[in-house]
């Protein structure tokens, strides 16, 4: 895999002195030969350059420029790289008086020799600038190709663990024992699981739905699940209300519920609790799911293609800007943990 932040740091350096050379080389034949003093200032301009273009980076990054539509991007970027010549053009000066005076300082406040010459490294910023989105730009698509790929493959494995036999065997099993005793809520189990079926065969394609949508899903295959283990199964809920501004993956809450109640509480004579509780810190959204049981260390994969396709979903869409983990708390509980970044609330996404 490629290492983005040796990457970044050679076309950074490789291009900036590739610019200092075909500075040195233009310098040379407009006069007739090699100066020391004319390179060295050439080669602190490159420098200059590289320090302000990797300063617009860590601002780009910081205020998350990257995620921003055309129409708001490009006069952001038309500024910034206005500014970043200014910038330039005003640092040379002191240079050039250090190394001698190899322009007439006189000059240097001339407008016409401002607008001139900081023109041109705003061109050059703004060439930057293209290079540096258009790489973003199709690191991005190949992040969405990849994931389109590997949620065919996660798609199929949650259409599995929803529809195999044994689920559906274990929830009409359930709901033909509520016929008769209780008929308004066997009515409840069957949409219950139609909400079930119908959101697993209609997975989200884009792979982010809203949070209200899916913690919906989670409490449907929750309904059901208590009706089969009646007393053993206890819910509880703690959702902060700033959750419902977030997109999470499809299924993903519901799949690692599922994945507690599977290796968690039914292996437990008196059976025990589910939790799923959420905050909101620094725009971040953090979900909790605790349930009943003991994690043997050593072997946290042992919840199989639902904690793995979980964890690879995560790194598709955000990256390292998110987490997960899953380990022991207490003794009596497991503990699975998400965090998602802000820039993927439903809100921003609409915004843009």
């Amino acid at each position: 895999m490629v290492n983005k932040h040796r990457l970044y740091w050679t076309l950074q350096t490789g291009g900036w002195l590739f610019y200092a050379v075909v500075q040195i080389v233009f310098s040379f034949f407009a006069s007739d030969g090699f100066a020391t003093r004319r390179i060295t200032f050439l080669l602190f301009e490159a420098f200059l350059c590289l320090m302000i273009t990797h300063l617009f980076r860590l601002f780009l990054n910081r205020w998350r420029w990257l995620y921003l539509p055309m129409p708001k991007l490009i006069p952001g970027v038309f500024v910034a790289v206005i500014l970043m010549g200014v910038t330039v053009y005003f640092l040379r000066i002191p240079v050039n008086l250090i190394l001698g005076r190899l322009f007439d300082p006189r000059t240097a406040f001339d407008p016409a020799q401002i607008l001139g010459q900081t023109s041109f490294y705003a061109i050059v910023f703004f060439l930057w600038s293209v290079f540096y989105f258009t790489y973003h730009y199709f690191d991005r698509y190949n992040k969405s190709l990849k994931y389109e790929a590997s949620m065919i493959e996660i798609e199929l494995n949650n259409l599995k663990s929803q529809l195999n036999p044994h689920f559906i065997f274990n929830a009409l099993n359930s709901i033909r024992a509520l016929v008769d005793e209780n008929p308004s809520k066997s009515k409840q189990a069957i949409n219950q699981l139609a909400n079930i079926l119908r959101n697993s065969l209609a997975m989200d394609k884009k792979g982010l739905t809203k949070f209200d949508d899916e913690m919906r899903l989670v409490r449907d295959y929750l309904g059901l699940e208590s009706i089969r283990f009646e007393e053993r199964l206890k819910t509880e809920f703690d959702i902060h209300p700033q959750s419902q501004n977030f997109l999470v993956p499809p299924l993903m809450i519901q799949t690692l519920v599922e994945n507690g109640i599977k290796h968690g509480i039914s292996k437990l004579t008196q059976g025990g609790v589910i939790q799923v509780k959420t905050s909101v810190d620094n725009n971040r959204l953090k979900v909790h799911i605790r349930n009943t049981g003991h994690l043997v260390q050593g072997n946290k994969r042992k919840g199989g293609l639902g904690l793995k396709n979980t964890m690879q979903r995560l790194k598709l869409i955000y990256g390292d800007e998110a987490s997960f983990r899953i380990v022991n708390e207490n003794d009596n509980f497991v503990l699975t943990e998400i965090i998602i970044p802000q820039n993927f609330t439903y809100e921003s996404i609409n915004r843009g």
